[in-house]
C-alpha cells in the first residue's frame, strides 16, 4: 500500500460476476486507516459494485474481503461501517426521527439517541430541520441529513457513492464540508465520484478502476501530477474510453 499505516479492509482476488457477465476482475487492494481513498473511473468501471462489495451489500463471485481491528488484527466484525447511495433513502418520519431510527437498530438507549441525534444534527448544520419531514427536504438537505444519519453511527469506515452527484455547487461545498468533519472525527472515508475536481479536493489517495480492475492505485498528488497508465492518462485528458468487445479504445480530440 501506498501510505503506511494499520489495514482496515483488505480485497483478495476479488471477482464479482452478474448475468453472465463478470464485472469485477481478480481485483486485490488494501485500505489502511486515516488516509482519504477516492475511487474514480468511467462511467460502468465498477465504482459502486467494489463500495457495494465491500459493505457487504454484494458477496463476491470469487476471492475475499478481509476485514481488521484498531490493532491491525484480522476481525470478522463488519458492523462498524456505513454506507451513503447517490440516492438517499429517507425514511417516512422526520429528519430527527431518521437519525434515531438509525440508533435504535444499533441498540442505543433513549438518552443516548436524543443526545447523538442533536449531536450530529448541529454538526451538519441541520438543527433547524429536525422537526421536518425528511422527504419535504431538499435532495442536497436530504443528502446532508444521509450523512448526519451515518455519522451518528460512529462507523469506522464510511463509504460515500457519489455523494453530490446531481447537486449544484453550493450544495456540493456544503456536503463536502461534512465529508471533511467526518474525516477529520476519525472515520476513514471511501468514496467515489465522476468529479475530478472533487477528487482533487477531497482525496489523499486515488484509486483508478476501469472495467472491474485496478489499473492505478497512488498518492492524490503523484496520480494528478501525471498516472503511469494509460487509460488513467487519457481518462484525466477527458477522452472517451470506448470498450467494442475486443479492446479498449481511446477517444480523444
Amino acid at each position: 500500500m501506498i501510505l503506511k499505516s494499520i489495514p482496515i479492509l483488505s480485497l483478495n482476488n476479488v471477482c464479482y460476476e452478474a448475468s453472465g457477465k463478470q464485472l469485477i476482475k481478480k481485483l486485490s487492494c488494501q485500505f489502511m486507516a486515516g488516509p482519504r481513498c477516492v475511487i474514480i473511473g468511467p462511467n460502468g468501471a465498477g465504482k459502486s459494485i467494489l463500495l457495494k462489495l465491500c459493505h457487504r451489500l454484494l458477496n463476491p463471485s470469487q476471492g475475499h474481503i478481509q476485514w481488521y481491528d484498531e490493532k491491525g488484527n484480522k476481525s470478522n466484525s463488519i458492523i462498524n461501517q456505513a454506507m451513503v447511495f447517490q440516492r438517499p433513502v429517507m425514511l417516512r418520519r422526520t429528519a430527527a426521527a431518521n437519525v434515531d431510527y438509525a440508533l435504535s437498530l444499533r441498540g442505543l438507549n433513549k438518552i443516548q439517541r436524543k443526545a447523538r441525534t442533536e449531536e450530529v444534527l448541529k454538526l451538519t448544520g441541520l438543527t433547524h430541520l429536525g422537526h421536518f419531514s425528511a422527504r419535504v427536504l431538499s435532495f442536497g438537505e436530504q443528502q446532508k441529513l444521509a450523512l448526519a444519519r451515518a455519522w451518528a453511527l460512529r462507523p469506522k469506515i464510511l463509504f460515500l457513492d457519489e455523494p453530490t452527484a446531481s447537486l449544484d455547487p453550493s450544495a456540493t461545498f456544503e456536503i463536502e464540508k461534512v465529508i471533511n468533519a467526518i474525516h477529520n472525527s476519525g472515520t476513514q472515508i471511501i468514496m467515489t465520484t465522476h468529479d475530478l475536481a472533487q477528487a482533487k479536493r477531497l482525496a489523499d489517495e486515488v484509486l483508478f478502476l476501469h472495467r472491474g480492475q485496478i489499473l492505478e492505485n497512488s498518492l492524490a498528488s503523484t496520480f494528478f501530477a501525471g498516472p503511469t497508465n494509460k487509460f488513467a492518462q487519457a481518462f484525466l485528458k477527458g477522452d472517451l474510453l470506448v470498450w467494442d468487445q475486443k479492446e479498449v479504445k481511446i477517444q480523444g480530440r
